[in-house]
């Protein structure tokens, strides 16, 4: 069998093989959470199958999320149990089963406001969202509902304004950093054989004399050079890109998507006081308040996007909107100096027919799969949490008659470093003391490699020098870096700030301070020359001024002209 490995060699050998005479069953375009989810659900029935992404793996809307695996409470006051349920089910299925490691259950503290009505609906609805849950599970996965008088909620979560709730509800979701889903769901692909690039673009599909969608030709971003790739069926999973790539075909069929951008906010984690996360509703939409080991992620928008599909980011307006609803209810008056980290993301949603952009947070969440031409299939809408639903579907669709006999087995596949995870977990003070490492970083390092840490304390052993933290960000070690370049497929240093070290949101510089020593560990991994080591440090840190100017931005359109003042250090065309 294959190894999971994501490298600069293994993705030349997958291009070399995917562009090889055989061609493929499947062709996925798309490297986010749907186009890997329908790669490792192809792979695990057997097809041959590859995936291309044009930027970095999750580089687009699936590394910019709100990072939290839900059954989208909201979504059950607009009466759509359906796809509450099904949510529910998937939440359940990865805390359990597939990735323990990567999702952990999140409580959320939700505060009331009425003594009677609101507190009787909403524990009717929480009660409601509990239920669905059991059943889709069979079993309880994570604690029922707990009412709270408004001297628990505040001992539970002490910067709550004493005015802003007369008690509250505690409930649980899960979170999970949203990239690294990503990445262990194409090394589990790679895993059962699916052959995976990154920084490939689709340039055009292929067409036979019929008009009939027989492959794509791509651009190796890397080398510049092109290839064709044969393919029995392509899917199109670039979710904001849908209609970009659906136009390759020239057809007038597909799916017309609507971008909506949702932005969030980090502050550091002393900065507010409370053993939950909050959930809060808004005149909008909600607000999530959730906290991580080192920061408070807040947010998120949902305002209509219309600029840089590539580069979406966040405005001043952005960040004093999700500043002025996080200080209604908490009493740390959190200001913009609070702010170390932001990020924006573009939700794909399904357009009901029309353009409005004003109605975007009406729009349903759910999927749509369809043909757009012989041999070319696009699916849209959905969210994070369901994309193993989504991708067993768009699988289906695309074989047809021969699902029947060919199911999808993703619900009981376990991803990269869940497979002897309890075991692992056991060792860990043994682990621990063998590096002296304390717990902390023990649950650091299980959370994000699970099973998968003996790969990265096998780096460690054939060089000490890893088991050291990095200088100007000690909750990363040295060997994540390397891992993130020999296991994990980063080519570039922005590839491990933004989706593996994730510094470029999480430390007010981006990850400037430590870029030096983590460009000197990639190094010799990749091969670069001096001039590629600065090249690569003289591209971040334009970056990094460059969404620094766009922060300060009130408009969309002002602040993507800031941002797109920076040169990708890989151009891409993909949107523009």
């Amino acid at each position: 069998m294959p190894t999971s490995t994501l490298s600069s060699t293994s993705r030349r050998a997958a291009l070399a093989a995917m562009t090889d005479t055989n061609g493929v069953d499947i062709l996925v375009i798309g490297g986010g959470i749907t186009g890997a989810g329908i790669a490792l659900d192809a792979a695990t029935r057997g097809l041959r199958v590859a995936i291309v992404e044009a930027q970095d793996w999750s580089a687009g809307t699936s590394s910019r999320s709100s990072r939290l695996v839900h059954g989208g409470l909201r979504y059950l006051y607009n009466l759509d149990f359906k796809l509450v349920a099904e949510s529910l089910k998937e939440r359940g299925l990865l805390l359990d089963r597939l990735a323990p490691h990567l999702v952990r259950a999140q409580p959320l503290l939700w505060p009331l406001k009425q003594r009677v009505i609101e507190r009787a609906y909403s524990a009717v609805g929480v009660g409601l969202y509990d239920a669905l849950a059991v059943i889709g599970n069979r079993r309880k996965i994570v604690p029922f509902q707990h009412h709270l008088s408004r001297d628990a909620a505040l001992a539970t979560f002490p910067d709550v304004r004493p005015d802003a709730l007369i008690g509250a509800i505690r409930f649980y979701d899960a979170r999970v950093d949203d990239a690294r889903l990503v990445i262990t769901l194409v090394r589990t692909a790679v895993r059962y054989g699916a052959l995976a690039a990154s920084r490939t673009e689709v340039v055009d599909l292929m067409r036979d004399g019929s008009g009939r969608v027989t492959g794509a030709l791509v651009l190796d971003q890397e080398t510049g050079t092109e290839a064709a790739i044969r393919a029995e069926t392509t899917i199109n999973a670039t979710g904001a890109w849908t209609e970009k790539t659906q136009a390759l075909a020239e057809a007038d069929a597909g799916l017309r998507v609507l971008a909506s951008k949702g932005a969030h906010i980090a502050v550091p984690r002393d900065r507010i006081h409370g053993s939950t996360g909050m959930f809060l509703r808004t005149e909008k939409s909600v607000l999530f308040i959730i906290p991580w080991p080192e920061f408070w992620l807040i947010g998120t928008t949902d305002t209509p996007w219309q600029e840089d599909l590539v580069h979406p980011v966040a405005t001043v307006r952005d960040i004093d909107y999700l500043l002025d609803h996080a200080n209604a209810v908490l009493s740390s008056n959190l200001t913009r100096e609070d702010v170390i980290g932001t990020w924006a993301g573009l939700r794909p949603l399904l357009q009901p027919g029309t353009k409005d952009a004003s109605a975007t947070a009406k729009i349903s969440r759910e999927h749509t799969v369809t043909r757009v031409a012989d041999g070319l299939i696009s699916i849209a809408g959905g969210k994070l949490t369901t994309y193993r639903v989504m991708a067993e579907d768009a699988v289906d669709f695309a074989l047809g008659s021969r699902a029947a006999s060919l199911p999808s087995v993703t619900d009981r596949t376990p991803l990269v470093g869940a497979t002897g995870l309890a075991a692992l977990e056991r060792l860990a003070p043994r682990i621990a003391a063998t590096y002296s490492w304390d717990s902390a970083r023990m649950e650091h390092l299980l959370g994000r490699y699970g099973s998968a840490l003996d790969e990265v304390l096998a780096l460690i052993g054939t060089d000490a020098s890893l088991a050291q933290p990095l200088g100007a960000a000690p909750s990363y070690l040295r060997a994540e870096v390397a891992y993130a370049v020999t296991h994990e497929g980063a080519l570039h240093l922005e590839d491990v700030l933004r989706h593996r070290v994730r510094l470029a949101f999480e430390t007010r510089d981006r990850g400037l301070a430590a870029a030096p020593e983590i460009v000197d560990i990639m190094a010799p991994l990749l091969g670069w020359n001096d001039f590629q080591r600065e090249r690569e440090l003289e591209s971040w840190r334009e970056t990094a001024e460059a969404r620094d100017a766009a922060e300060r931005e009130e408009t969309d359109a002002a602040a993507t002209r800031r941002r797109l003042a920076a040169h990708d250090i890989v151009p891409v065309s993909a949107g523009r």
